[in-house]
């Protein structure tokens, strides 16, 4: 068990060392707005970028791969929308956060640096792809649930556009694309660039897992409502096994694969979750309760996956 907790203790215990500095540290919630902007912005899209570049370019061309993970994300949405209809009387609105919170892996902030490490270097492209995909399909069912939840009228075309710009115009998805390029032409930047990609690389994951523990510590526990295990279960136990299940009865993938698709989809609920709920004013408390719940159940079974993977107990053919 050791090794396991070896690797495994690392990543959240940076977590747990941002709660609790958090909830020590009299820094009011502006003082993380540089610290965001630097991992969304610079350290992540620098990572992403340097995967990408050195991966060869047929590669990335695994759709049957991006279809069945995709469509797992899809399916574990549809479920915990649902028990949202059913918990909030049918409010699409309340549901589309709660169908979030059961389907959106912290694929951002935690699956680069956790794979890579479980799994090594092999993991970089399914890793990308699934981050890529799974924001591509939750980026768009957002804004058209929501805007057929509200009062007003929806306007297609207005919403459609703006899905597409804020999928074209992400940071992770405009790096990612230039990675895949730099890949395609075999470019690689000039020694001082690459230095400095390489710095940003490193540090991404440490800021990235520091800053999501403030956050998770800075938003209010509120009473957990009935509904909020069951969102968790989906996420941190379905999800997972429906992966590995439909990966392995598809059959063609490589075992490192898998893994990593499986591994991705037990990460807990992204911090995104809250900020959806944030930015259209729905669900807010309890969708950083959530994420907070989430995250800290997600140590044991997250764990626990890693445990399986490195004792070889996953009977993947």
């Amino acid at each position: 068990m050791s090794p396991v907790v070896s690797l495994a203790f690392p990543f959240f215990g940076l977590i747990l060392l941002g709660f609790f500095s958090g909830k020590i540290a009299k820094v009011p919630e502006e003082g993380m707005r540089w610290m965001n902007f630097f991992i969304v912005y610079i350290a992540l899209p620098a990572l992403f970028f340097k995967l990408m570049s050195v991966t060869p370019f047929e590669q990335f061309g695994n759709w049957r791969f991006i279809l069945a993970t995709t469509l797992c994300t899809y399916i574990a949405f549809v479920i915990s929308f649902g028990i949202g209809i059913l918990a909030s009387k049918g409010n699409v609105r309340e549901a589309t956060i709660q169908g979030n919170l059961g389907a959106y892996s912290n694929v951002g902030y935690m699956g680069p640096g956790l794979t890579l490490a479980a799994l090594g270097p092999q993991s970089a492209v399914p890793t990308v792809l699934i981050f890529v995909f799974d924001s591509v399909l939750l980026f768009t069912l957002l804004p058209f649930l929501m805007a057929l939840g509200g009062n007003e009228k929806m306007r297609f075309f207005a919403t459609a556009k703006l899905v597409v710009i804020r999928i074209v115009t992400h940071p992770f998805n405009v790096a990612s694309a230039a990675g895949v390029l730099a890949s395609y032409l075999q470019w690689s930047p000039p020694a001082a660039i690459d230095t400095i990609l390489t710095l940003l690389k490193n540090a991404a994951a440490p800021v990235a897992l520091f800053a999501l523990g403030v956050t998770v510590a800075l938003r209010p526990l509120t009473k957990v409502p009935f509904e909020m295990p069951l969102h968790l279960f989906v996420k941190l136990i379905f999800h997972p096994i429906l992966v590995f299940a439909m990966l392995s009865l598809l059959g063609g993938f490589e075992r490192v694969w898998i893994l990593t698709a499986t591994l991705m989809s037990a990460l807990p609920p992204a911090l995104n979750v809250f900020v959806m709920a944030r930015q259209y004013n729905v669900w807010v408390d309890k969708a950083s309760s959530g994420v907070l719940v989430g995250t800290l159940a997600s140590i044991g079974t997250v764990t626990g996956l890693l445990w399986l993977i490195a004792e070889n107990k996953l009977p993947v053919w």
